[in-house]
């Protein structure tokens, strides 16, 4: 069990949510805006913070940029917005990954179980957590931790993007469809087109180019889908 703080200025995404979180064990302290939110979560620091992006008084980023000051506190951003930049910025500010609305409950619920996972998992894997660590040449990915490197330099990918990349890393050499790829990454309750898929693979590629301009292990088979070429 966590306590979440969910912060949203759509009083029906407040109640639907906090339900769904609460049936899940969570404790959940709900508020309207950033600026409130900011005051709690400063007294009593929770284990995650679930925040829309475009609210009154404070949104979702400047809650964020307040909180990264000296916080390292989880946090996944709910919003409708689907520019680019929006998503590539609060990553850079240290977001952990991003819902995008509408979505299915059993959705959110699983990107909070795997930020929380992340969270709480120790530095030092177990055995049994080393085990589940996927190596592919260059590439380290840790479910557990939710933490994926390349030449040990570490690439922060939201919890789809992590998804997408273990399916293809799982069978290098293997082609996986776009539908494949939606099955591993998203609920089935919720539809996503071709585009979306190949939306995250583009910011998948030009993260780890950051790190590796020469990073070109995502082959794409045009009209066919994705796979990963092990170096």
């Amino acid at each position: 069990m966590a306590t979440i703080a969910l912060v949203d200025d759509d009083e029906n995404i407040l109640t639907s949510v906090s339900m769904a979180l609460e049936s899940e064990g969570h404790k959940v302290n709900t508020f309207e805006d950033g600026a409130t939110a900011l005051d709690y979560i400063t007294a009593t620091p929770p284990d995650l913070v679930v925040s829309d992006i475009k609210m009154p008084t404070m949104d979702g980023m400047e809650l964020l940029r307040r909180l990264r000051q000296n916080s390292a506190l989880p946090l996944i951003f709910l919003t409708s917005k689907d520019e680019e930049i929006d998503e590539v910025l609060g990553l850079t500010m240290g977001a952990d990954d991003y819902v995008k609305k509408p979505f299915s409950q059993r959705l959110l619920l699983e990107r909070v179980k795997a930020v929380l996972r992340r969270a709480q998992a120790s530095d030092t894997p177990t055995p049994e957590e080393e085990k589940k660590i996927l190596r592919r040449g260059n590439l380290t990915l840790d479910p557990m931790r939710h933490s994926c490197k390349w030449k040990d330099m570490p690439v922060v990918l939201t919890v789809t993007e992590f998804l997408i990349l273990e399916a293809l890393a799982q069978r290098p050499g293997f082609v996986k469809s776009r539908d494949q790829l939606m099955d591993a990454a998203y609920d089935d309750q919720v539809y996503v087109d071709d585009r979306t898929i190949d939306s995250h693979i583009k910011r998948v590629r030009k993260k780890f180019r950051v790190v590796d301009k020469e990073f070109d292990s995502i082959e794409t088979l045009y009209g066919v889908g994705y796979k990963y070429k092990e170096d």
